[in-house]
């Protein structure tokens, strides 16, 4: 490299073009950046007028040679772009400000323009001494032309009139030197150490190294950067043809995210901060006549963002409306699977029509988990890795659907919209403008022909927030023995039977219900109308709008797949919570005989009760009577103390703590409430436990780790073990497993063991034990072993593993369609050790 320190005189002088490559960002500096640099020219033209030498060092200014010919020699600008491109924007105004207001300003302005700013003897792109790149070009040609450029917001165009501005304050009419001295302290003053590259030299790898300074690139920049560095001279049509018009209908910001976006959708797990390397990595896989068509493949995704973001470009009536209401949630997360899906209707693989259904599915997705209680647990995951579960032979509608279905992502089923409507506090759920938005598509639901700007509107508390005397008398017929006015009020205040839509919120306030329905009838909103219909607010008018309200969101955004039958994690937590409600005050239940109601254990049980908000929650004891010391109230900030709610409701504690047993609600009670057929005696979910503590420690280890759907799966599968006639033991590790054994009277003295379940972590499969037990010493036999297990949805062991202790995610055992292979090939892997005694 030639290095020497040189003054912006000699940078611009002569037969020179400094071009910026396509793979530099545009102009970007803003007001600040430039006021800084005219601050630093001030004090310079100052310091100067004693010290003539004195100097400013303006860094690095780091250039390749380019082509040499007659005309001159051009240089690509590698580092230092901004600061070149701004002081010439800076000698534009002052060759402007001379002419006007010097008495020899147009011979300054001639030897100006001449000298620094243009090749007097060169044509087209060639006349220009800095050209910067195509973005950035017309903005730069109106400067030099002395024009005002046609985006007066540009960032060249700001620049080109602070400094105009500038020159004008500081030109002083008693001072016939002072823009003179300006103009020096420009040429002459401000140096660089130019840095000129020649021979084999990267530029490219000079330009990353050197990107930590100046304004910080964006991952946007760098991904620009790489492209049109892979590109070379053939980048210049695709800038002009593809690139420009992509970064013209995207924002910076945007254009960043539309590569997080590509990326993303192959690799969900990607970060934002991780965008550059990841695509980097892609590309380096791609030969160089390759890049083009990314590009243009780019393009074709950033047409798609832009109408996610402006949903109004979409003709199509319905997929513009599932895309407005997506853009109003304001959640980025559904982002790639939403491009995903327009790219797939772009590409002719599915119609509008098939994405505006899947996006249904999505929305309702959304809209379900806040009316149920859970907005946000999990969801960024969900949706993030949703994009890469639709096959291209396959209908999105029926791939997003299924995969919001299973597993552990609560897409809430009708069951449970029926009991969140009366129990869960909507208004407290998610954000503000998002519960808006469900009250708003509610009464979109209707059909109305009248439509009404919401707007305006916000969020009203029909039965008031604070209990006038009006109110109270209405509500007093309906408070239940050892029951408050207070506690029934707070219990129906922020259902969403008792929430609607006003424009004059604070015009109802506390009014009675008589007042409140005379101008609910005069409202827009159809819901209000209904409402109005009503002669009184009671809880048993709220009861009936909840029950109403439910119909409309089950029939205008479609649960999951599972929704006539219990969950996937074979235990209905739905039945439990119905059999909760039934609890009367003074009344208590124990986990057991939830447990036992829908077949299961009180431990999953008890630990699901723990994380739903659901009201007589604590009504639920231990076995004893006794309060659990684990329990909590579902709002953290709720001090009260369950012993004093229990006592103000009628139930009675011994001097031990534990409850009156005749206050009890059995299992069997429990079902004769819900109406459910008489039938085989009610069964909880028992585990036999071994002679020491170890399978309590393994009961404790597993309520610990994982959710009540997976302690279900693992607690069912060891009951079926044992039911079959197998044994279990317990490890003495800090990890206590489960360890699955065929009895000695099948398998003789040696241990045998199929699996064994650690609570923290896997499903262990034992080929590694089998090797030397007939008849899992043949490998076929192993082999159809693993095929059976392989069965599972999500289990794979591949054939590699016959000889090893290959593990299973312990989540798959909280899906019961996958737990039930893992049984049945069990239950084949003990009959072949009875054939094999036999």
């Amino acid at each position: 490299m030639d290095v020497q320190e040189t003054a912006l005189r000699t940078i611009l002088d002569g037969t020179k073009q400094y071009r910026v490559p396509l793979y530099q960002r545009p102009y970007s500096w803003e007001k600040s950046q430039v006021q800084r640099l005219w601050d630093d020219i001030e004090r310079l033209a100052s310091e100067r007028t004693s010290a003539t030498a004195a100097g400013h060092f303006m860094g690095s200014l780091v250039l390749s040679v380019g082509r040499t010919g007659p005309a001159g020699t051009e240089f690509l600008v590698v580092d230092g772009q901004q600061r070149l491109t701004t002081l010439t924007i800076l000698l534009c105004a002052l060759r402007d400000y001379v002419e006007k207001n010097e008495a020899d300003g147009h011979r300054r302005r001639t030897m100006l323009h001449e000298s620094y700013l243009v090749n007097r003897f060169s044509e087209g792109d060639g006349h220009l001494k800095v050209l910067p790149t195509q973005a950035d070009r017309e903005a730069y040609r109106a400067v030099l032309d002395g024009r005002a450029p046609e985006d007066a917001n540009s960032n060249i165009a700001i620049a080109y009139k602070f400094f105009s501005q500038k020159l004008r304050e500081s030109d002083d009419p008693e001072d016939l030197h002072d823009i003179a001295r300006i103009e020096e302290a420009i040429l002459e003053g401000l140096v660089f150490v130019s840095i000129t590259a020649r021979g084999d030299d990267n530029v490219y790898r000079i330009f990353e190294s050197l990107n930590n300074t100046g304004k910080p690139l964006t991952q946007g920049d760098l991904i620009r950067n790489y492209v049109f560095m892979r590109l070379g001279r053939a980048g210049d049509e695709i800038y002009d043809s593809t690139w420009l018009p992509m970064q013209r209908l995207l924002d910076p910001k945007d254009l960043q995210q539309l590569f997080w976006l590509d990326i993303v959708m192959r690799q969900p797990l990607v970060t934002q901060t991780d965008v550059y390397a990841s695509q980097q990595k892609r590309l380096e896989e791609l030969p160089d006549d390759e890049i083009a068509a990314e590009v243009r493949r780019w393009s074709g995704l950033a047409t798609l963002l832009a109408t996610m973001r402006d949903p109004s470009r979409e003709q199509h009536p319905e997929l513009r409306k599932r895309l407005t209401r997506l853009k109003d949630w304001g959640t980025t997360t559904v982002d790639p699977l939403t491009l995903q899906l327009l790219s797939r209707r772009a590409d002719g693989i599915e119609s509008a029509d098939a994405v505006a259904d899947t996006l249904r599915i999505v929305e309702g997705f959304l809209v379900r988990r806040i009316i149920v209680g859970r907005a946000t647990a999990g969801i960024n995951r969900i949706l993030l890795a949703a994009s890469s579960e639709i096959r291209r032979d396959q209908s999105s509608t029926d791939a997003i659907r299924e995969y919001l279905s299973t597993g552990r992502k609560t897409y809430g089923t009708d069951g449970e919209i029926d009991v969140a409507v009366s129990t869960i506090p909507f208004y407290f759920q998610g954000r503000p403008a998002q519960r808006k938005l469900i009250l708003q598509w509610i009464e979109e639901s209707y059909g109305s022909r009248e439509r009404v700007d919401p707007t305006s509107a916000t969020i009203e508390h029909v039965l008031p927030q604070t209990l006038t005397p009006e109110w109270t008398k209405s509500l007093e017929p309906y408070v239940k023995e050892e029951e408050t006015i207070e506690s029934l009020h707070a219990g129906l205040l922020h259902t969403l039977g008792n929430l609607t839509l006003t424009a004059y919120n604070s015009e109802l306030s506390n009014l009675p219900f008589s007042k409140k329905r005379v101008r609910l009838a005069e409202s827009g909103f159809q819901m209000n109308r209904e409402i109005s219909a009503n002669e009184v607010w009671t809880p048993k008018e709220i009861a009936a709008r909840a029950i109403h309200l439910a119909e409309l969101v089950k029939r205008e955004w479609p649960g999951p797949l599972f929704v006539d039958k219990a969950a996937r994690s074979g235990v209905n937590w739905d039945l439990a919570h119905r059999a909760v409600l039934e609890l009367q005050p003074g009344e208590w239940t124990s986990y057991g005989d939830l447990a036992a109601l829908i077949g299961t254990h009180p431990n999953p049980l008890g630990h699901h009760m723990a994380k739903v908000n659901l009201e007589g929650a604590w009504r639920v004891l231990q076995a004893s009577g006794g309060i659990s010391p684990g329990f909590r109230w579902a709002d953290p900030t709720d001090l009260r103390d369950p012993l004093e709610v229990l006592l103000s409701e009628g139930l009675h504690f011994d001097s031990h703590g534990q409850a009156e047993p005749a206050q009890r609600v059995g299992a069997e009670q429990l079902a004769e409430r819900l109406g459910l057929e008489p039938g085989e005696p009610l069964e909880g979910l028992s585990v036999p436990a071994g002679e020491d503590d170890r399978a309590e420690r393994f009961l404790a280890q597993l309520e610990d780790h994982n959710s009540p759907s997976v302690q279900h799966g693992v607690l069912s599968l060891m009951r079926s073990w044992t039911r079959m006639g197998g044994e279990l033991d317990y490890g003495w590790g800090e990890s206590t497993s489960c360890v699955f054994l065929i009895p000695e009277r099948i398998a003789g003295a040696r241990r045998v063991r199929p699996i064994a379940i650690y609570p923290d972590l896997s499903v262990e499969v034992g080929f590694q034990h089998l090797v030397v037990r007939p008849p899992f010493d043949d490998v076929a036999v192993r082999e159809e072993f693993r095929q059976r297990l392989n069965r599972a949805p999500d289990v794979d062991i591949a054939p590699s593993r016959l000889n090893s202790r290959p593990p299973i995610p312990i989540e798959i055992l909280g899906d019961d369609v996958a737990r039930q292979y893992i049984d049945d090939a069990l239950a084949w892997f003990f009959k072949k050790f009875d054939e094999n005694l036999e």
